[in-house]
């Protein structure tokens, strides 16, 4: 199920942005770099140009697309043989009930209080795309960010080029009238840049871990509690870097980039490293 379009400043921003780059990129700093209908030029017009669109096309998926909400019949089957982990509450014990939504969660499955809603294997509700990144549209956001940073790069790439590339004496003028663009882009990108690199990085590290970013804070809870007992913890869904790549990207690798996902299932049970033994119950 998607979700509708709604005014969001955030959002805004980001498609403003988005504008403001490409046409920097494309009809001023390759233009004067190579010139726009020159080889050099057309070649990485259309280059940065496919960047974009898939950029863009990751993003609308990820504001529209439902992030997978907890089916309000779902009930936990604790005898079920196939369901090796339970996830229940710290204190008491019991299995997790969603008192807003009234059912109970899946393992991995939280309630974002902005969105109101149970999500499936929650990461966290991001204001850039108005929505929670969730089972359903986690791939197309990391997706997006990953042509983010590449286009970002490839932007500030083209920018310096451009700046140091010779000037004829008589487009001296012209290049003067060109500076506020070249200062605003620059401003503009190298923090970008930085902030969507780091993003990067932090979803490789949470996808090669199998975890979400709010599994990721729980572990740190938990293993600090866990050390202080003297027991040992281990995060149950990491089933090593290989297969916690195709669980979240698929199995193909020539798709990682492409925003498929039939792979995800239903979001409401998941393989983990304890499926050849017996059910085990995690704390969340």
């Amino acid at each position: 199920m998607n979700r509708g379009f709604s005014f969001s400043l955030p959002v805004t921003v980001v498609v403003s942005t988005i504008a403001f780059v490409y046409f920097c990129t494309v009809f001023v700093f390759i233009d004067r770099w190579f010139g726009l209908m020159t080889s050099p030029g057309i070649m990485n017009a259309v280059a940065f140009t496919g960047f974009a669109v898939m950029c863009v096309l990751n993003y609308a998926l990820a504001i529209i697309m439902d992030p997978g909400r907890v089916p309000s019949t779902f009930l936990p089957d604790i005898e079920d043989s196939n369901a090796t982990v339970h996830e229940i509450k710290r204190k008491g014990g019991d299995l997790r009930y969603c008192q807003k939504c009234s059912h109970f969660k899946p393992p991995r499955a939280h309630h974002c209080r902005v969105c109101n809603i149970c999500v499936l294997r929650m990461d966290h509700h991001c204001i850039w795309i108005n929505n929670c990144v969730g089972h359903a549209n986690y791939k197309v956001f990391f997706v997006f960010v990953v042509y983010a940073v590449i286009a970002c790069i490839y932007s500030l790439v083209l920018l310096v080029g451009s700046l140091t590339n010779d000037s004829q004496s008589d487009e001296q003028q012209s290049a003067d009238s060109f500076r506020i663009i070249y200062v605003i882009s620059g401003l503009l990108l190298v923090p970008l840049s930085m902030a969507l690199s780091v993003l990067l990085g932090w979803h490789i590290y949470l996808i090669l871990q199998n975890k979400t970013t709010i599994e990721y804070h729980e572990g740190v809870r938990t293993m600090g509690l866990e050390e202080k007992e003297g027991n040992a913890c281990k995060h149950p869904y990491d089933r090593g870097a290989y297969e916690n790549l195709i669980t979240v990207l698929g199995p193909r690798i020539f798709c990682w980039i492409c925003p498929t996902s039939k792979h995800i299932g239903d979001g409401l049970r998941f393989r983990t490293a304890y499926d050849s033994i017996p059910a085990v119950r995690t704390s969340t």
